[in-house]
């Protein structure tokens, strides 16, 4: 496979960068959306701590560190304890960043737990498919770190064999959402106007969507089949032995993967993909070293035109290339047979895992066709069963079947404070205003804005939090409104809330350029469709029923957040934040992780320079090389001179005066 100490890193770091985005993007979110009067409060849904029960049974029934802070002594509400959860997220992920001891199984095992414990309590906002796929991911990485914090070199030898899951999880990622697409037999994608539709249809477009939108049909259906080709056809050349074809699908993969307000989805992505590189590809990035030639496709079409070419001995000096690509377990590599043996244990249980997983990863995809469930062992589904709530796989079908054919439908929420006169109320990121430009949001996930898109797709009985979020809107709830809009100047009930609110559905399509070929004013063009949710106020019956029915009705008198010192130090970090959009704190810690790396490339260019140059301490190098040369000259000496008295020796014992 070629994947060695180089290429790992780049992943293991990926990895980190992408834990520090998605913890500092939520951490920006948890007042509004979980808050004690967010939209979905987690005190509603936080586990119960049952003194009779153990802790490991409580935690294996719901999977979440919430429940150790009462055990721990930690005087946190809900609220409190999610923030916490997310900074020692963003700090572990941050340091692991930075610091390459700190890439290690056990760090990446406690960032696959943070995250496992927020998705566990983040309901419907964090259950998108980009949330499983970070946690299958994550729970991978924990195989593929080495343990660089045992001090045991035993410990470092890792082999390539989990690296190969990290592969398989982007097969199972491209090629399933090619398969789904057509097997949904939607008619955009078997009649290759999906791509049509795509960018203006996405949950957040981008900019150049919109540039992307005015090019010709043919065009766009040429990309539609393009787009089926590398998600059907492209994926089985992950795992070709050939070098240059798992190149050609890396270079493939990575121009289809920011083509959309995805999140951290698209780093996500690209992550998986270097698992298709190896050491001497990434060294020809950096500069360190010239581009590894393709002898391993001449040897491999050698060895296919002329089998017996194998036992040949030039086909060793062609084969090289083979060798590097499938090397020999690590090891099997170290010194010392008891070693030796250890390693050879750890590499089993590796390859076990790895087979485990591997089983476990074909059951969410066998529930599709009931022919295939069928066929699963009992045993792997038994097993799929225990560590389901776990999410360490999951089945993946991006885009499965294209909405907005129609037109975007885009919920419009409006107040108003004597029921005759309405305002929009615009969100920071979802279309609204038409004349307006789709944002650059990447990598934050605004959840809020997504949801509202996905929510236009169905009735609003179908996204109970709705109606959670009109009651927050009507009572003034700031931490709520900071999820619309950082910027109260931007929100029009900064001073008051509304006394009425109501939502509608409209359709938007992006405007078309002019018959002289020059842009248009605004962005979008729409016209009205339909009511969503009915115009209701503070105490509204139809407010208060919906409240119920969803189950979103204060049960308990909110209780008064703690004052701890740990309760503090949260309050005076989240005072710090809270009127920062989202994207501009995650894009300001990849500024910060990019100068620290900046600073460490030149402090170590300076200091390796300085250390380059020659030093007064030459002459005693030199003298240390001379004396090796005068130790052989002394030896030879006295070797010519043994052999001289050898020879007088013999010359004697041949003279006459000897013989007598």
């Amino acid at each position: 496979m070629g994947v060695t100490k180089l290429t790992r890193h780049m992943f293991l770091w990926s990895m980190a960068i992408i834990y520090m985005f998605a913890f500092a993007s939520l951490y920006v979110q948890i007042p509004g959306l979980y808050g004690n009067e967010g939209v979905l409060p987690v005190r509603l849904v936080e586990p119960r701590v049952d003194g009779s029960r153990p802790v490991l049974e409580q935690i294996h029934a719901h999977p979440s560190l919430l429940w150790l802070g009462p055990r721990l002594g930690l005087d946190l509400d809900a609220q409190q304890a999610m923030e916490l959860l997310c900074l020692v997220g963003v700090l572990l992920a941050l340091g692991a960043a930075l610091l390459e001891p700190l890439r290690d199984s056990l760090v990446f095992f406690c960032l696959w737990a943070l995250y496992l414990s927020l998705c566990q309590m983040g309901q419907d906002f964090l259950r998108f498919q980009w949330d499983s796929l970070l946690l299958e991911a994550g729970f991978l990485t924990v195989l593929v770190a080495p343990l660089n914090l045992l001090r045991s070199s035993a410990f470092r030898q890792h082999d390539a064999v989990t690296f190969w899951l990290a592969r398989w999880l982007l097969f199972r990622l491209t090629f399933g959402s090619g398969v789904a697409k057509l097997a949904s037999h939607c008619p955009s994608w078997w009649g290759l106007t999906a791509v049509n539709h795509m960018f203006e249809a996405q949950g957040i477009p981008l900019p150049w969507s919109w540039f992307i939108q005015q090019l010709p049909d043919w065009y766009l259906k040429l990309g539609t089949v393009g787009l089926l080709v590398t998600e059907i056809a492209v994926p089985p050349l992950y795992f070709a032995p050939i070098r240059s074809l798992r190149l050609a699908a890396f270079y493939i993969q990575v121009c289809l993967m920011f083509l959309g307000n995805y999140g951290f989805l698209p780093f996500l992505s690209l992550a998986l993909t270097f698992s298709l590189l190896d050491d001497d590809h990434i060294s020809y990035w950096l500069g360190h070293g010239k581009k590894k030639s393709a002898k391993s496709m001449n040897s491999l079409l050698y060895l296919l035109v002329c089998p017996n070419a194998v036992c040949h001995p030039c086909f060793a000096l062609m084969s090289t290339d083979l060798r590097s690509d499938f090397p020999p377990p690590r090891c099997v590599c170290v010194r010392g047979c008891l070693w030796k043996l250890w390693g050879l244990v750890q590499w089993a249980v590796f390859a076990s895992a790895a087979v485990a997983m591997f089983a476990l990863s074909v059951v969410p995809y066998s529930s599709m066709e009931q022919v295939y469930s069928s066929k699963i062992l009992p045993e792997v589904r038994q097993a799929y069963s225990l560590v389901e709530r776990y999410r360490l796989v999951s089945a993946y079908s991006l885009d499965s079947r294209m909405t907005g054919v129609d037109g975007r439908s885009e919920v419009i929420l409006e107040g108003s404070m004597d029921k005759n006169t309405w305002t929009e109320i615009e969100f920071m990121y979802k279309p609204g205003n038409v004349s307006v430009a789709p944002p650059v949001v990447a990598p934050h996930q605004p959840r809020l804005d997504w949801q509202m898109s996905q929510a236009a797709q169905g009735l609003a009985k179908q996204s109970p939090w709705f109606t959670s979020l009109v009651h927050c809107l009507l009572q003034g709830n700031k931490d709520v409104v900071r999820l619309i809009q950082t910027d109260s100047a931007q929100y029009p009930f900064s001073q008051a809330p509304p006394v009425y609110l109501r939502a509608s559905l409209y359709r938007y399509w992006f405007t078309q350029t002019t018959q002289d070929g020059s842009s248009p004013n605004e962005w979008w063009r729409r016209h009205y469709a339909e009511e969503f949710y009915p115009a209701v106020h503070l105490g509204d019956p139809t407010l208060e029923s919906m409240l119920s029915q969803h189950g979103l009705k204060e049960k308990f008198p909110i209780q008064p957040s703690p004052d701890s010192p740990l309760a503090q130090v949260l309050r005076q970090v989240r005072g710090h934040v809270q009127t920062l959009p989202g994207h501009l704190v995650l894009w300001s810690l990849l500024a910060t992780v990019a100068t620290i790396w900046l600073l460490k490339t030149l402090l170590s260019g300076v200091l390796g320079g300085r250390k380059a140059k020659p030093t007064p301490a030459e002459p005693k190098s030199k003298k240390a090389k001379d004396q090796p040369a005068e130790k052989s000259a002394s030896a030879s000496s006295l070797k010519a001179e043994r052999e001289n008295s050898e020879e007088s020796r013999r010359d004697a014992d041949k003279s006459p005066k000897k013989r007598k």
